[in-house]
């Protein structure tokens, strides 16, 4: 039996445990990531483990999240980030270099490598045929400090390209009809592996938009083969010596074959407030628009934005319509800058951000009350743009650039004859936003430079015999980690300093819980499906854990958030039974009788309701390795033990 993509990549990399489906293995990681809204807590950890220099092959730290300077708070932690670079081996990219996908995807990441980052978008190196998987900080800084990564071995999907996209239906609308297909828990425990003649139709920017989305999937991570498309890519960026061919074995096995038809796709538009509500663009088409923001790591590649400027050069954009841009790299903003395209925008009325996450994240650019946003971002989660009753689409560029002239949902396909957009033999090369670590020798002399708003990691505990504990909040399904602990202007800055930013936290879903669960001292959040979706942010189990919350009881959990859960020492636990999720009310008291031993033995775990009587039990899943992780406290009391 032959081997996916994934599998041969995994197999590469593999340090312990067997390519069993469901079973943990570790994997080496080649390169890392960071990015400033959860880079400055990976860092604190990595400092915290004692590793003088880093043991990858490259790590990039990136400053694209937090680039609105408000306060201080922002400029010290991008000092601090470029301070720690300087002297632990790590690669600083300033901030206005561009977004930390875009600019990776780019200048380093390479075919066949395996890449973890603190950002849940990671996958878009899946785009070059990477093995690029979103995590938790800690587990990113454990990696930086030579430490493997570990996963549940994930199964194969095989997404079958046939035919060619039509004139101007794009990328876009291939992951928003996979999301139609799979739904935003679809992917949860899978690889996403592309195939099929329809990917040599595809280039490496349009196959980067379909792997950064299938976050949104809740998969693993999504992979394209490597191939001429790839190699012509890296030569035009100057490294043609990274390219390594790539592809499926013909007698590969997946567990499951999804079959997309790319000549039969239309433009499609997920509507509020999840990116699986998917539905064609005619069918909403004449509906008034307030806003239209085009950028984000999903589409702000220069072939994107080539393409929106074609559409908008000679147009103006509608009176009743704000349209911002934002190119993804400082290498796509020079570009455009060069050949003219950015006047176009300008000329059309387009508002020009930095190369930075900006509105996506809820920096700026949040619309007006209840207004229709047009964005070519990944996430439309209630309140993530800022504006909590907001109502956000996510679409392709093309659709966002000729609705924005006519201030209304318009099909791009009534533009007639497409845009012939090639992608450049060359593309402009200038890496000098780019900061070296300090040599070996001379590492020893650089100062850290820490800010009044950075604070240490939360204190942790070993897992006690028992927990007592009342529930301080109950959700329902699909909390995503923008309800956990919310983004934006105001709370982003907040990041390097978890006493603060845990203040915040769910109050998106219930404003009393931070000083409820502070009052409590300690206690336990109920949810439904699929918690914790979304962001990779750590910060999401972090402040929790600060507020005294010892376990979080749900019906299923996304893949990053749970493994954040165990490396903050929070108990993940499943309902065995769905329907006992009714059982329990807010304020209800908990107790797990007998915890530690039921986590150290393996077993299920009992929870009795004290305020009703009756018992519950629950699943939790946990290998070996992270069955001692939650009885030493968590990753880093269980690193610092076994180091």
């Amino acid at each position: 039996m032959g081997y996916t993509i994934a599998q041969k990549i995994i197999k590469n990399h593999l340090v312990c445990g067997e390519m069993t489906v469901g079973s943990d293995i570790g994997l080496k990681i080649d390169q890392t990531l960071t990015q400033d809204a959860t880079g400055t807590m990976a860092y604190i950890e990595y400092e915290a483990m004692g590793i003088p220099r880093v043991k990858t092959e490259k790590s990039v730290a990136y400053i694209d999240h937090n680039t609105l300077q408000t306060g201080f708070e922002n400029a010290d932690d991008h000092r601090f980030i470029q301070s720690v670079c300087k002297k632990h081996g790590i690669y600083f990219s300033r901030p206005g270099n561009g977004i930390c996908h875009q600019v990776h995807l780019e200048r380093f990441g390479k075919p066949g490598k395996t890449l973890i980052g603190s950002d849940s978008h990671t996958p878009t190196g899946g785009g070059i045929g990477m093995l690029a998987i979103g995590a938790g900080g800690l587990d990113v800084a454990v990696a930086m400090g030579g430490g493997a990564y570990y996963i549940t071995m994930p199964k194969m999907v095989r997404v079958n390209l046939t035919g060619k996209l039509s004139p101007w239906v794009s990328a876009k609308d291939i992951i928003l009809a996979v999301l139609r297909v799979m739904s935003v828990k679809g992917g949860v425990g899978k690889i996403v592996e592309y195939g099929g003649e329809g990917v040599a139709t595809l280039t490496v920017p349009e196959r980067a938009t379909i792997t950064n989305m299938g976050a949104e999937l809740g998969a693993t991570t999504s992979v394209f083969p490597s191939d001429e498309t790839t190699r012509k890519f890296l030569k035009a960026q100057g490294r043609e010596e990274d390219y390594t061919e790539l592809k499926a074995d013909d007698d590969a096995v997946y567990d499951e074959v999804i079959e997309i038809n790319l000549s039969e796709l239309e433009p499609l538009a997920a509507c509020p407030h999840s990116p699986d509500n998917v539905k064609p663009i005619k069918e909403l088409e004449g509906k008034k628009i307030d806003q239209v923001c085009i950028g984000s790591c999903t589409n702000s590649s220069y072939l994107d934005l080539m393409r929106v400027a074609h559409i908008l050069k000679g147009k103006k954009v509608a009176d009743n319509v704000s349209l911002a841009i934002a190119p993804g790299s400082k290498q796509v903003f020079n570009m455009l800058a060069l050949n003219g395209a950015l006047g176009d925008m300008i000329a059309a009325g387009a508002r020009i951000l930095e190369s930075a996450c900006g509105p996506c994240i809820g920096m700026g650019q949040s619309p007006n009350s209840g207004g229709i946003s047009l964005r070519t971002f990944n996430r439309n989660f209630e309140g993530r743009s800022g504006t909590a009753d907001g109502q956000i689409y996510l679409v392709s560029p093309e659709t966002a650039a000729v609705s924005a002239i006519n201030g209304v949902f318009t099909d791009p396909r009534c533009l007639g004859a497409a845009a012939e957009i090639e992608m450049p033999e060359k593309f402009l090369i200038n890496d000098n936003m780019v900061i070296d670590p300090a040599p070996v020798e001379e590492m020893d002399s650089v100062e850290i430079l820490r800010g009044p708003n950075i604070k240490s990691y939360p204190e942790t505990h070993p897992l006690t015999d028992s927990i007592e504990a009342s529930c301080s909040l109950k959700v329902g399904d699909n909390i995503t980690t923008d309800h956990i602990m919310p983004a934006g202007a105001k709370i982003l800055p907040l990041r390097s300093n978890i006493p603060k930013i845990s203040e915040h936290c769910f109050t998106v879903c219930d404003k009393e819980f931070p000083t409820r669960a502070k009052t409590l001292g300690k206690s336990i959040i109920v949810g439904g499906e699929n918690y914790g979706q979304g962001s990779s942010r750590e910060h999401a189990a972090l402040a929790p854990l600060f507020l005294g919350v010892k376990a979080v009881l749900v019906k299923s959990f996304a893949r990053i958030h749970k493994s954040n859960l165990i490396n903050a020492g929070i108990l993940p636990l499943t309902f065995v039974n769905a329907e006992d999720y009714d059982k329990i009310k807010l304020g209800d008291m908990l107790e797990l009788p007998n915890v530690k031993d039921e986590i150290a033995n393996g077993k299920q775990v009992t929870v009795v309701n004290k305020t009703t009587g009756d018992t519950i039990v629950a699943d939790c899943e946990l290998s070996d390795r992270t069955r001692n992780i939650i009885i030493a406290g968590g990753l880093l009391d269980y690193t610092k033990e076994n180091s």
